[in-house]
C-alpha cells in the first residue's frame, strides 16, 4: 500500500520521508511546486483541498499542512479504503489562547477548530486520525522562529538576547518524524490529541544563549533588559505578543508520547548546519 504525505518538503518531512522510505513504504508527496526527483518518492502537483489529483488505495495519510485544508479535502475525497491519518497541529492551539493580540487568539481557534473539523471528515470515512502539537520546532533550517533570528545574527553580527524567565521546550523535526512513524503503528493513539516537545525545558534566554553559542559566526551579544521590551510591545504592535510571551511557560507535557509511542525527544542541543537549509 501507499502512504500520501502532505507537506513532504516541510522541515518535518525533510526527515520522515527518508524514514518511511527506509521502512519500505511506497511514497507520494504532494507539493505547490515541481520538485526534483527524490528515489522512491512520487511527487505529484498540487494543493489542498481543491486541487489533489487522482490517487491510489492508501494505507495511510500524512499532513504537516493546515488542518481546515487537510478536512475540507477529506470531506469531499472518496477514498477506497480507511487510511490512517496523522496530522501536525501546534501547541499554540493552547498557549495562544488568552493572548492580548486578537491575532492571536484567532490562530489558536482556527487550530482548534481545524482539529474538530478533521476528526469528523476523518469519521465520515471511518478513518482512525492522531493529531501531534509540537512546541517550538527546529532542526532543519525551515523553521520561521529560530532559524531567522540566528541569519541575522550571523549576517548583522549581532545577537540580540532578550531577559525572559518563561520555560521553552524546542522540539527537533526529526524527533515529530519519528513519533508520527510510531503513531502509524500504535492503535491505542487513534482519536488523540497528543502534545510533543523537546527533551529539555529550559529559560527562554538561555535557548536564545545556545543559538548564538551554535552559529558558525561570531556574533556580539546585546542584551534586552525588561523595561526595553516592554517599551517595543508598545511602539512594536507586530511584536507585542511574542514579546509579551518571554516571561510565560510554552511547554508541553510528553508524558502521553512516551507512554503510549515510547518517544523521548533530545534535549537542545543545536548546531551549525541546523540554520542552513536543506537544498
Amino acid at each position: 500500500m501507499t502512504v500520501l504525505v502532505f507537506g513532504g518538503s516541510s522541515q518535518i518531512g525533510h526527515f520522515l520521508l527518508p524514514r518511511l522510505l527506509a521502512s519500505g513504504e511506497s511514497v507520494l508527496a504532494l507539493s505547490r511546486q515541481p520538485r526534483p526527483a527524490q528515489a522512491g518518492v512520487e511527487w505529484l502537483q498540487g494543493t489542498l483541498p481543491d486541487r489533489v489529483p487522482a490517487l491510489p488505495p492508501l494505507s495511510a495519510i500524512i499532513s504537516f499542512g493546515p488542518l481546515q485544508g487537510l478536512a475540507d479535502w477529506l470531506a469531499q475525497a472518496t477514498l477506497a479504503d480507511a487510511p490512517r491519518v496523522i496530522a501536525t497541529s501546534s501547541m499554540s492551539a493552547e498557549t495562544k489562547r488568552d493572548s492580548s493580540v486578537p491575532a492571536e487568539r484567532n490562530l489558536a481557534r482556527q487550530l482548534r477548530d481545524g482539529e474538530a473539523a478533521l476528526a469528523t471528515a476523518c469519521e465520515r470515512h471511518g478513518c482512525a486520525w492522531t493529531v501531534l502539537r509540537p512546541t517550538l520546532v527546529y532542526g532543519a533550517g525551515l523553521d520561521k522562529s529560530l532559524t531567522p533570528i540566528a541569519r541575522r545574527a550571523m549576517r548583522l553580527r549581532v545577537f540580540p538576547l532578550p531577559s525572559g524567565r518563561g520555560l521553552r521546550q524546542p522540539v527537533h523535526a526529526d524527533d515529530i518524524a519519528q513519533a508520527v512513524l510510531a503513531a502509524l503503528e500504535c492503535p491505542a493513539v487513534a482519536g488523540r490529541i497528543l502534545p510533543i516537545g523537546g527533551g529539555e525545558r529550559l529559560r527562554s534566554g538561555e535557548m536564545f544563549a545556545r543559538v548564538r553559542n551554535s552559529l558558525s559566526r561570531s556574533t556580539v551579544p546585546l542584551p534586552l533588559p525588561g523595561w526595553l521590551l516592554r517599551l517595543s510591545q508598545r511602539a512594536l504592535p507586530p511584536l507585542r505578543g511574542p514579546l509579551s510571551r518571554l516571561d510565560s511557560d510554552l511547554i508541553a507535557d510528553n508524558g502521553d508520547l512516551q507512554r503510549l509511542l515510547g518517544i523521548r525527544p533530545r534535549p537542545f542541543r543545536p548546531d551549525p548546519a541546523m540554520w542552513v537549509s536543506p537544498r
